[in-house]
């Protein structure tokens, strides 16, 4: 593989995982729910649960589900707030690789 050539320079765009993080972090905290009540409902541990929330974890689509539910929203409620978080930060650098 070849060097990555950065186009345009700016701050960097979240990875989905952290804006998904975020947002399971920020429903919890909004209904003033502990991490560990919150993942025994979800059937995963709360050290997982805090993985995902920071953004260390690539959630599986069963994951998100269980999460959700257990959060009272639905998936699509979930990953509509994640992207919509992405949508309204400026756009990063552009890369290419040669």
């Amino acid at each position: 593989m070849g060097d990555v050539i950065v186009l345009r320079t700016g701050e960097s765009e979240p990875l989905w995982r952290v804006a998904v993080g975020r947002q399971l972090r920020d429903e919890r905290r909004r209904r003033g729910e502990r991490i560990t009540d919150v993942a025994e409902r979800a059937g995963l541990s709360p050290q997982y649960l805090s993985e995902l929330e920071r953004g260390l974890k690539d959630p599986s689509s069963e994951m998100l589900a269980a999460v959700s539910g257990a959060l009272e929203l639905s998936v699509h409620e979930l990953t509509r707030s994640a992207g919509q978080h992405l949508a309204s930060r400026r756009r990063g650098p552009v890369c290419l690789a040669a």
